[in-house]
């Protein structure tokens, strides 16, 4: 018997913590809209992820964000492209001069 006081002891100071932190109020709300939503999401978790606000970023702005990377990364490698063709345009018409002796 004294036992069952104990956990129920911890459970009311786990309670009240929560309550405290302010959790219970946010999955209360959560919940709440939940509840109230029209048409139900097909992922309730995520619905409660985005609602509390700790969702990482949608899959389709990863994605977006994932061809965008890879768009600037082929640029990149056409602009060095392009920089070392000039460099080599350049030395061409303009011999590199000797350690600043050519004033």
């Amino acid at each position: 018997m004294a036992h069952y006081r104990a956990s129920e002891s911890k459970r009311e100071q786990f309670r009240r913590y929560l309550e405290k932190a302010g959790v219970l109020d946010s999955l209360t709300n959560v919940l709440i809209a939940l509840y109230e939503e029209n048409e139900k999401p097909n992922n309730a978790l995520d619905f409660l992820k985005q609602h509390l606000g700790v969702s990482g970023p949608e899959a389709a702005d990863v994605e977006a964000l994932r061809v965008e990377l890879a768009e600037l990364r082929q640029k990149y490698e056409l602009v060095l492209e392009e920089n070392k063709e000039l460099k080599a345009k350049l030395l061409h018409y303009e011999p590199p001069q000797e350690d600043g002796n050519a004033e």
